[in-house]
């Protein structure tokens, strides 16, 4: 018996009955041969990890744009800590890991530079529109690998589209990204807002402080333990009522003091503008020619010259988007 046949029994064994297990998966878009040692879940985060666009999240923005010091996040740290905080939570559970972490790694590979900043501006000017869900999927599907995609599995391909709060995920592990992505987001953004000098501890509302904790850990501490007490044993993964209630007053809490704050936000307008400028610019047909190959490939196939450039585009980092704009728009210097 192969080594991916004695995982797959294995989980058979120890896994719930709930959980999805990677012998049932619904498969991938491109039929192809199973490996002799990983389940498909695991082969998914494999490609996922060793991909290029994931290696991009490093130099993304999560929430302060070209912050000034090294220990504020970026996308990619953002990404370690839902894979972390949903391991957690799937391990106890007793569902899908392998599958938790596929969609934790990928979840947000089709992010813009410069954070949602960028995301707003490409919706804005795309008559497509632009969700950085769907492009994560659009990236798997037929970006990555210069335009051959890595054929992922259906059921990591739903996490991804369904991990925002407005997502319906099929699968309890895409139910457990969304949750963990809230609970990462809301605990490091707060820990950066408290190492920019934005907020405090102290600044959290007593109503809200008193039930999900009045430090950072202890707020963490509390949403893992409560969506685990509260799902156990059941096909469910949920907050108790309590807990999830003061969870969105403290979502409040965060756009109110820090999503929306001039000092996190000082220097958006900028970025929006650098994001807005290079769609002007790479739009116009006489410009065209300067996008890499794949892309012009993929409007040879019928895809639209809007939708390759906000391909290309959100695929910058923040430091490569920059760079090219310095490129189109600023004067050389006499050598």
């Amino acid at each position: 018996m192969l080594i991916r046949e004695q995982l797959e029994e294995r989980e058979q064994e120890i896994l719930a009955p709930w959980a999805s297990h990677s012998a049932d998966t619904k498969g991938r878009a491109r039929d192809e041969a199973k490996d002799d040692i990983r389940p498909d879940y695991q082969r998914d985060r494999d490609r996922i990890l060793h991909s290029k666009a994931f290696r991009r999240l490093k130099d993304k923005t999560q929430v302060f744009i070209t912050p000034d010091g090294d220990h504020y996040r970026t996308r990619m740290t953002h990404t370690l800590e839902v894979s972390q905080n949903a391991r957690t939570i799937a391990k106890a559970l007793r569902l899908n890991e392998d599958l938790t972490e596929a969609i934790a790694l990928g979840h947000d590979l089709g992010h813009t530079p410069f954070g949602h900043a960028g995301e707003r501006v490409l919706n804005r000017l795309c008559s497509e529109g632009f969700d950085h869900a769907e492009q994560s999927v659009r990236l798997v599907d037929v970006l990555e690998k210069d335009g051959q995609g890595l054929n992922l599995t259906w059921e990591v391909r739903d996490g991804f589209r369904n991990h925002q709060t407005a997502g319906r995920p099929h699968t309890l592990e895409g139910r457990i990204i969304q949750f963990s992505d809230k609970i990462a987001y809301f605990h490091h953004d707060m820990d950066d807002a408290i190492r920019g000098g934005i907020l405090s501890d102290s600044d959290v509302p007593e109503e809200i402080a008193k039930v999900l904790g009045h430090t950072m850990e202890e707020r963490l501490d509390t949403y893992v333990h409560d969506i685990i007490s509260y799902s156990m044993n059941r096909p469910v993964v949920e907050m108790s009522p309590r807990i999830y209630d003061a969870f969105m007053k403290f979502r409040v809490f965060m756009f109110e003091n820090v999503y929306t704050n001039p000092k996190a936000k000082g220097e958006e307008g900028k970025a929006m503008g650098i994001v807005e400028m290079l769609y002007e610019h790479y739009i116009r047909d006489e410009n065209i020619d300067k996008l890499p190959d794949y892309l012009k490939h993929r409007m040879e196939l019928g895809d639209s010259k809007e939708r390759v450039v906000c391909d290309y585009i959100s695929s910058m980092t923040d430091r490569f988007a920059i760079a090219r704009y310095e490129d189109i728009y600023l004067p050389k210097c006499w050598q």
